[in-house]
């Protein structure tokens, strides 16, 4: 899973290539995720092929939705690059890799209290220091 804004490794995966060529002008939210170039992307992309996987790209809209419902559901603020598991999971299962009987774990690795720059003004997840808190 990589950002479109920067999916070196899926666009590689796409063309069946062995490894990644550079992304320019690479530009996602999810700032751990943000690598143009892999020094591993031969290994990523072979462990793809050997294990018959499938790479996928996330937007940063599709994070931050992700972002918020988990906030909503769960009362936890995960970081962009544990939302983008959680759009690519959810693109997984619509295109039939991930089927309704299994079980996926997500990992988040860090907290979206880091990136707040990202939120969105009108989230309903945001709330003004001297403001109530929003009612079911």
């Amino acid at each position: 899973m990589q950002a479109s804004g920067c999916a070196p490794i899926v666009r590689a995966f796409e063309e069946q290539r062995e490894e990644s060529s550079f992304w320019p002008d690479s530009e996602t939210l999810a700032f751990g995720i943000n690598v143009p170039k892999a020094l591993g992307d031969f290994l990523v992309l072979r462990a793809i092929y050997e294990t018959d996987g499938c790479a996928v790209a996330v937007d940063d809209e599709e994070i931050l939705l992700e972002q918020e419902l988990v906030g909503r559901l769960e009362g936890t603020y995960v970081c962009p690059e544990g939302a983008a598991t959680l759009a690519a999971a959810r693109q997984f299962r619509t295109q039939g890799w991930i089927g309704a009987e299994e079980t996926v774990v997500a990992i988040d690795t860090g907290s979206g209290v880091k990136y707040l720059e990202a939120v969105r003004k009108e989230s309903k997840a945001v709330l003004a220091v001297d403001g109530d808190l929003p009612s079911a």
